[in-house]
């Protein structure tokens, strides 16, 4: 699945060359060129990752660090703070408001792709297991299969990246173009209402013998992993 990382960067050369390199390696990028249009895109939808630079317009990154660590919908999620300040005190004081890396301009893509790729790692455990759990619920990714209280459940390869999205980030409620953007691809031409029929699919399959629904519906938002559905 595409990692999506939020670029907060206010020289547009810079925003072009990190969107060009972090697309070619996979990801995908939403861009801010301030403080306060990085505080909407993280409203809209949690990203995985936030690059993050430490001057910009209206609000500076190390407060926009700190805004985001205060909020519980997004203080797990993982930040790298990019600055052309790398004296000693600027990086402490960068770790210091919440980020999770400190990287100097200017800097190797190489490396930073590098650092992004570790930091979601390890925000996101489950993301590198072999099998991914959630209550009775288990997905063996080498083996593809999937069983809920020990009985196999059979799922077809759309019910099955679904649920591998989800479990992957349990919790989280996506909405529907979000699903269709990691499951389905951004290229692919699906009607919305096509991640509806296969919720209902994937419901039907792991609800199977009276087991509790645990997929949750949010009116006009979309749809989560919850162990509180029903």
């Amino acid at each position: 699945m595409q990692s999506r990382v939020l670029v907060v960067e206010d020289e547009s050369a810079l925003l072009t060359l990190l969107r060009y390199n972090l697309e070619k390696e996979g990801f995908t990028v939403a861009e801010a060129r301030d403080g306060e249009e990085a505080l909407l895109h993280l409203k809209e939808e949690v990203p995985d990752a936030v690059l993050l630079d430490w001057m910009l317009p209206r609000i500076s990154g190390i407060e926009l660090c700190r805004q985001i660590r205060r909020s519980p919908a997004w203080r797990e999620v993982p930040i790298i703070m990019l600055t052309a300040r790398g004296e000693e005190g600027d990086r402490v004081r960068g770790l210091d408001s919440g980020a999770d890396d400190y990287v100097v301009k200017p800097f190797s893509t190489t490396e930073l792709v590098a650092r992004l790729r570790a930091v979601i790692r390890r925000s996101r455990p489950a993301a590198n297991a072999e099998v991914l759990r959630f209550g009775d619920l288990s997905l063996d990714l080498s083996a593809h299969r999937v069983s809920r209280a020990g009985q196999s459940i059979h799922l077809g390869p759309t019910e099955f990246r679904l649920l591998r999205f989800f479990l992957e980030r349990p919790g989280r409620v996506f909405s529907r173009e979000q699903l269709l953007d990691a499951v389905w691809g951004r290229e692919a031409e699906v009607e919305l209402r096509t991640v509806d029929v296969h919720i209902r699919r994937l419901r039907k399959a792991l609800n199977e013998g009276g087991h509790k629904d645990l997929v949750r519906t949010v009116r006009a938002a979309g749809y989560a992993l919850d162990s509180n559905a029903a």
